[in-house]
């Protein structure tokens, strides 16, 4: 029986290295790895790429690691909650690549498929596609997207097994399933980590050939990024 589990959060993260490239899912504040950022910014690590839809906010999520200025480049799609976010790019200090959040969740998805790129229309005739290969397709203009290159790929998962796989919960599925097995390794941080076999396999959304290894979090904060509530 193939095991994946680890006992802790610091033993997943071993052979991560300051200048390495990290894909980190989750969207907004919903579905991130806590438990794993936290361990990146006590490891000290810096010089990382980071590959996420979007950065957290100030004082959660890759907040953490932009606040200790270990983020040098974020390759993300949306980035309006992060006011040192914003400071940093705008100074200068922060290396950003934005990228139109479909083609950023295919480039994942690519990665994971082993499709080295891609031809998308989205971002043709702006500078999304400076530099790039243009081709028609059906009298449609499409720009050649390569997919994402990761050391690690850090996900996070309501239930897992200890085989590594997965199941996610609500809108957490968007990047976190996409990223799972785009990068060398991916690690999985679960809520509720399990003996193999007793998830159902006809609800599965990832399969443990995809995770290297999985563990489980503790105290998740699950903080709401802008809480909307209806009017009594």
């Amino acid at each position: 029986m193939i095991n994946r589990k680890v006992n802790s959060v610091q033993e997943a993260l071993e052979g991560i290295e300051s200048g390495m490239t990290i894909m980190l899912g989750g969207f907004g504040l919903c579905g991130i790895p806590e438990n794993s950022i936290a361990q990146l910014v006590q490891m000290e690590v810096n010089n990382l790429t980071c590959i996420s839809n979007n950065a957290g906010v100030d004082d959660f999520g890759l907040g953490l690691l932009l606040q200790k200025r270990q983020i040098k480049k974020m390759i993300s799609s949306y980035v309006g909650e992060n006011a040192e976010f914003e400071r940093q790019m705008l100074s200068g200090e922060l290396e950003v690549e934005l990228t139109p959040q479909g083609t950023l969740a295919e480039k994942c998805r690519a990665a994971q498929a082993g499709i080295p790129a891609f031809f998308t229309p989205a971002g043709y005739g702006t500078e999304v596609a400076e530099g790039k290969e243009v081709r028609e397709f059906n009298g449609k203009m499409h720009i050649l997207e390569h997919a994402f290159k990761a050391d690690f790929a850090i996900v996070k998962a309501w239930k897992g097994d200890e085989a590594g796989n997965l199941i996610f919960k609500g809108t957490a599925r968007n990047f976190n399933a996409p990223m799972a097995g785009a990068g060398k390794i991916t690690i999985a941080e679960v809520e509720e980590l399990v003996p193999a076999g007793t998830l159902d396999p006809n609800e599965i959304h990832i399969p443990g050939i995809m995770v290297n290894r999985i563990f489980q979090g503790e105290k998740f904060e699950k903080r709401i990024e802008q809480r909307t509530v209806r009017q009594k």
